[in-house]
């Protein structure tokens, strides 16, 4: 099967994520995602591949085993089977041969992509682009990434001379809404020396470093009374709550941020005079950083507390995931790093290493034992309507796959 055919194939299995179902615990939050598992599970029974195994909550893996004699290091491919739940509609792809310009989507509801909001297109004059017909998400977060890593593996089934090591697919759910797949995910399945995500964009992204994330839960219990005879009696929790919002360090949000500068987000705030809710997330790329903007939110509360009095502010701090990079103990030099720069390169693709100010499943899988930076599908603007997948870059995405394995064999 043709790598176009094949996603487009997946595009037409609407596998939105459903964060309410996500929040109660059901995985996957979508069944559609167990449908679009089990197809997987039948094109690889079809390819031959062996240890075939689709789970009750859909991760689904499979192995192509060495045809080698000597000892190769092996590798696994990881995508995610869910969309963004920015779009529920059902994805309508089309293919424009695109001559420069606008690209009308949807001409009956006057849905452009306009080139001057999206200018990278104009590196794609000439090419065939994948689209939407702007109702929907294309959906190329992740079916591209599942297109590039099933198409690799029909190359070696059908081109059983090359040499090759341990090849692992697998095919995790519900990574858009915290990285629940990877994190439901036995890592002792998945015996690999180390592994690749396909979920970053444009052609030649290559990613090796992401955020420490982490969460910060501070409740502030005050004292309800009638405004009557609130004199001395009255604690508002909401200004309390305030109080400790402007004494977070000036310019260290997200809107002030860019590349590797860090932030604390205040992202929501919610309750009354009695009781109050702030919910932080904090973000830094350097694990030591990291540590110490945890340490300053402890240190704040305990400050406030005393000030307040005890009880009055309670923090609960938690680790979402870590930086992969604290997890490639060679780092520049780790194989898995050098493997992929090879790859680009002997393609003729210039590798653009980018730190990813959020998180993918390689974060997750990194955390658990197998080192997992993270290549490109080629696909731009995704959880958008004007997410878009130019051809040529599908297959470049599938051929670093297959160049990483051949080359993990020299």
């Amino acid at each position: 099967m043709d790598i176009v055919e094949r996603f487009l194939r997946y595009t037409k299995i609407n596998t939105t994520t459903n964060r309410e179902a996500g929040a109660a615990g059901i995985m996957p939050s979508n069944p559609v995602e167990m449908e679009l598992a089990k197809l997987l599970e039948n094109e690889l029974k079809e390819l031959g591949l062996k240890d075939i195994k689709r789970r009750e909550n859909s991760i689904t893996t499979a192995i192509l085993p060495s045809n080698s004699s000597k000892k190769l290091p092996s590798v696994a491919f990881f995508a995610h089977l869910d969309t963004s739940a920015e779009q529920k509609n059902d994805t309508k792809a089309q293919i424009v041969s695109y001559k420069g310009g606008d690209i009308t989507l949807n001409k009956e509801l006057n849905i452009v992509m306009k080139e001057s909001e999206f200018p990278e297109l104009k590196n794609y004059v000439g090419d065939d682009i994948i689209v939407t017909d702007g109702t929907s998400l294309l959906g190329a977060d992740d079916k591209a990434a599942i297109a590039s890593i099933m198409n690799a593996l029909q190359f070696f089934v059908q081109n059983p001379d090359i040499e090759h090591g341990d090849v692992v697919a697998c095919f995790l759910p519900d990574e858009e809404q915290g990285l629940r797949g990877a994190k439901a995910l036995n890592i002792s399945e998945i015996n690999t020396d180390f592994g690749y995500c396909l979920d970053c964009c444009g052609i030649g992204e290559f990613i090796y470093e992401n955020w420490n994330a982490g969460d910060a839960v501070v409740t502030f219990t005050g004292q309800s009374a009638h405004p009557m005879n609130a004199k001395g009696k009255l604690i508002n929790s909401l200004l309390m709550a305030h109080k400790f919002i402007s004494m977070l360090p000036g310019g260290e949000a997200p809107e002030y941020t860019e590349n590797r500068e860090g932030y604390y987000w205040v992202k929501e705030l919610s309750g009354n005079s009695a009781k109050t809710v702030l919910k932080l997330d904090v973000r830094e790329f350097n694990e030591k950083k990291y540590s110490e903007r945890m340490q300053f939110l402890q240190n704040l509360a305990d400050s406030c507390s005393k000030l307040w009095g005890d009880g009055r502010v309670n923090i609960k701090l938690a680790d979402r995931y870590k930086n992969v990079y604290n997890y490639l103990s060679e780092g520049e030099n780790s194989l898995p790093i050098v493997a992929a720069k090879k790859a680009y390169e002997s393609l003729g693709i210039t590798p653009k290493v980018i730190p990813m100010r959020g998180g993918y499943d390689g974060s997750v899988i990194s955390e658990k034992g197998i080192p997992c930076p993270n290549i490109f599908t080629g696909a731009h603007n995704f959880h958008s309507i004007y997410e878009y997948l130019p051809v040529k870059s599908l297959y470049a995405s599938t051929n670093v796959v297959k160049e990483i394995i051949k080359n993990l064999a020299k």
